[in-house]
């Protein structure tokens, strides 16, 4: 057994399933191991590092289980950061393994290829080492997978030389998940006592809710307190969108009822969440600030808490298991029903969210956004999967596709990267090929990643690509026309469906609202990956000014 035998084999004994990347010479023992484990421990081979990331990445907030990316050092760790920045700053559990220097050699050794990975990878990982000997390899897995998987989840990563890679590798050895952490009951009871005395409580649930599995707690939370409740766009779906006590999601674009609920409220939960700059107005957060406003907040990363809010309580413990333990402290307490603050609050969501679905036409003739997204989300089936990619595109998206489930929706917030919106739904239709998987993008975002579209054909990976193509980087455009001039936003004249139907995919053009059901029919009976190009209008989002103001002041 060589070490590429001893990490492969360890890796499917602690749970891994996949590995996402681009063949690589100085990874083939490692790959000719996996050539040996077929539906043991899988390959999926992508056209680009950075897709192989996102792939895991997805695969993680999808199922739960920790997937694997690869990529031969040098322009493959390098093509892996744009992938690695996103898990980073989502906080989203993966493993990147990469080769290197030979390990007998000096570094530098001035060989072709040659990069430093524990340098290059310092910024976008929450952890990185490299393998020099072959005896290092099972505790380093073993470290890698505790330190993605522990306290503030994210992306690690392992450098093996190619001469450690073929070595002689020792045994394979199966690491367990850490164990969740647990509240102390002292800050529970004093949770417990803040909600009971509040008289407007509001939830809000991260993604460390979803990755926790606490949306159950959540809602049951929500209904005993007759609490309002929202989520980041990390935590589409713990409160379901269809919810009496939900107000919309995605902090500062998601209308107006939001912003008032965090202003008003006062005792604050937040249960996973960081509180990024999409929840803060100007350079201060809408919620724990206010005066008179109490803020608790739940997290497994005792570093985040009090980090960006001011925090009246501060829990380090998995979320899961904190909202279990309140509802166990809140005892046989009545369920209480909504008061007049959220009574007041749900109309004026509800009037917002129908103003956004009367909208048909810009100004120019063509589709409004807003008309796409409502007939998109109107015709997906209540199981679909949908990822929004694409700077403004997907705040439409946050408004008017229903999000009802937990691993449900996927963005991109923490980076908002364009283009991992495809690799992304790939992961998903793999993970659930009997659902629809849907990957809502921009003209923009979709062009970084559209040739894995080779990938989604030769892996039978039927997602279906939504452009929302308004010819231009519109966001951008707009900006430069406020500032007296336009340079390069112009993105007219590729034809989409063609490129789609040239790679062996189906697609089509449309126009008008009234095609986009029937669109989405036929590419769902194609049976093959697919892309609608839907002709719209660029118009700015409401909640636009807020989150250009986010950190501005």
């Amino acid at each position: 057994m060589n070490c590429g035998e001893t990490l492969a084999r360890s890796l499917a004994a602690s749970g891994v399933r996949e590995v996402y990347g681009v063949p690589a010479g100085k990874l083939a023992p490692f790959m000719g191991a996996l050539a040996a484990m077929p539906g043991e421990l899988d390959w999926v081979g992508v056209r680009h590092e950075s897709a192989a990331a996102w792939m895991a990445g997805a695969t993680r907030q999808a199922t739960g289980r920790l997937a694997v990316c690869a990529a031969e050092s040098g322009p493959g760790s390098h093509n892996l950061v744009g992938g690695l920045g996103s898990a980073h700053n989502n906080n989203v559990a993966l493993l990147a393994v990469v080769s290197g220097v030979p390990a007998h050699l000096p570094k530098p050794a001035g060989l072709v290829m040659e990069t430093d990975n524990d340098v290059l990878f310092a910024a976008c990982t929450k952890w990185r080492a490299t393998v020099r000997d072959p005896a290092e390899l099972p505790g380093l897995i073993d470290t890698a997978i505790g330190e993605a998987l522990s306290g503030r989840p994210g992306p690690v990563a392992l450098s093996i030389p190619p001469d450690v890679l073929g070595a002689p590798g020792p045994e394979p050895i199966a690491v367990a998940p850490p164990r969740p952490r647990r509240a102390g009951p002292d800050a529970i009871e004093q949770a417990a006592a803040l909600l009971r005395g509040a008289e407007r409580p509001l939830l809000i649930a991260g993604g460390g809710a979803v990755s926790a599995g606490a949306s159950v707690e959540l809602r049951a939370l929500a209904e005993r307190l007759g609490a309002a409740a929202t989520a980041t766009q990390m935590g589409l779906g713990a409160v379901s969108s269809e919810s009496p006590w939900f107000l919309g999601h995605g902090g500062v674009i998601g209308g107006e009822a939001l912003i008032r609920a965090c202003r008003e409220a006062d005792v604050v939960l937040i249960a996973g969440m960081r509180c990024s700059s999409w929840w803060w107005d100007g350079s201060t957060p809408v919620i724990g600030e206010r005066p008179g406003q109490r803020l608790i907040q739940i997290d497994s990363d005792a570093a985040a808490l009090g980090a960006r809010a001011a925090v009246t309580l501060g829990i380090e413990a998995d979320a899961r298991e904190a909202l279990g333990a309140l509802l166990a402290a809140l005892g046989d307490e009545p369920r209480r029903e909504p008061g007049p603050w959220l009574t007041s609050l749900r109309e004026e969501y509800i009037g917002y969210r129908a103003a956004l679905r009367a909208h048909e036409q810009t100004a120019d003739g063509s589709m409004h956004p807003a008309a796409l997204a409502r007939e998109l989300g109107d015709a997906l089936a209540p199981d679909s999967l949908a990822v929004y990619d694409g700077g403004h595109t997907t705040f439409w998206s946050n408004d008017l596709t229903p999000a009802t489930a937990p691993r449900t929706r996927f963005h991109e917030p923490g980076m908002a990267h364009l283009g991992f919106g495809l690799p992304y739904a790939l992961a998903l239709k793999r993970h659930f090929p009997e659902r629809t998987v849907v990957n809502i993008t921009g003209d923009g975002a979709f062009g970084f990643t559209l040739a894995e579209l080779d990938t989604a054909r030769r892996y039978g990976l039927a997602a279906i690509t939504v452009i929302h193509n308004n010819e231009s980087w519109g966001v951008i455009r707009l900006g430069q026309e406020r500032s007296g001039f336009e340079l390069a936003t112009g993105l007219a004249g590729s034809d989409y469906a063609a490129i789609a139907r040239a790679f062996g995919c189906h697609g089509e053009r449309i126009e008008r609202p009234d095609e986009v059901a029937p669109a989405l029919e036929r590419a769902i009976a194609s049976g093959l990956p697919a892309v609608i190009d839907a002709r719209v209008g660029f118009e700015p989002h409401p909640g636009m000014r807020r989150f250009a103001a986010a950190g501005t002041r």
